[in-house]
């Protein structure tokens, strides 16, 4: 028979939550995607785990606390800690992936696609492997077109904020960048459980088989607060690094305060044509090769 779903039920407390936590995983990541566009040194694949890890960390987060208030009426409902755990793990990995390619290969539109593509493949992929590690005395079913629907928002999402993490500047417009980002990823997410409907099992010898997991107030509540604390962490980073709250927007001061486009730094620019350097006296070197 048909289980009685219901994905709020909590109320508003699990949805909110869980967009909060997006917002921040997604907030952090983008700044630190930014930070490593301005640093050709030995540090910016660095920033761009930390990226990779931050919005991971956020999106999987997201996930789980929106599905503490997943229930059905007719079966109680676990979750497989192996299953579960692999989810974060290609979370992590396939965002990174996409990050490392923006990167690396620069702001151009192939990078973007392409890594906006993978990466919003990863946030899917690790939804619909989380949901994969739920137990329950029935089985789960999705309509296929609602599916697509939300991995297409995920994608899209994905580029969107790749893109914004090369293109906006400035702390108050990525953060209203993150906060879209947000929404869009937890819009995934319930366009996605949209798509579940649940056959529950009525043979009772089933039972012990079918529900195998941890109850998710003993499985999800405490593995939730590793990623909180690597969240909050990571923030501590962004607010003692300048460069990361501002966006980079230092690199741009010696072109009239103007930040350069797609990300780019502004010491990989090359000085106009026959423009002679001029001497810093204080210094001994070209000031214009001194950024």
């Amino acid at each position: 028979m048909q289980g009685t779903v219901d994905g709020f039920g909590y109320g508003l407390v699990t949805p909110v939550a869980a967009y909060l936590m997006a917002c921040l995983g997604g907030a952090l990541g983008l700044r630190c995607t930014t930070r490593s566009l301005g640093d050709r040194g030995s540090y910016r694949p660095g920033w761009l785990l930390l990226g990779a890890t931050a919005i991971g960390s956020g999106i999987w987060s997201m996930h789980f606390i929106a599905m503490m208030g997943f229930t059905v009426e007719e079966t109680p409902i676990g979750y497989d800690r192996a299953t579960t755990f692999a989810s974060l793990a290609v979370g992590i990995v396939m965002v990174g992936i996409g990050i490392f390619i923006v990167g690396h290969r620069g702001a151009t539109r192939m990078s973007l696609v392409t890594g906006g593509t993978i990466t919003g493949l990863g946030v899917a992929s690790m939804h619909y492997l989380g949901m994969a590690g739920m137990r329950l005395r029935g089985s789960l079913e999705y309509d296929t077109l609602t599916v697509a629907l939300s991995v297409v928002i995920a994608v899209v999402a994905a580029t969107t904020a790749l893109w914004t993490a090369v293109a906006v500047h400035g702390f108050l417009a990525s953060l209203g960048a993150a906060l879209v980002m947000g929404l869009a990823v937890s819009g995934m997410h319930y366009t996605g459980m949209a798509a579940v409907s649940v056959h529950v099992h009525e043979a009772v010898e089933a039972v012990d088989a079918a529900v195998a997991g941890d109850p998710p107030a003993v499985l999800l509540g405490p593995m939730l607060v590793g990623p909180a604390v690597f969240l909050l962490l990571a923030g501590a980073v962004v607010m003692v690094d300048p460069l990361l709250v501002s966006g980079g927007e230092q690199h741009g001061q010696a072109y009239g305060g103007k930040a350069p486009a797609y990300g780019i730094p502004t010491r990989t620019l090359r000085r106009p044509a026959g423009r002679t350097a001029e001497r810093d006296p204080g210094r001994g070197r070209p000031r214009a090769e001194r950024y």
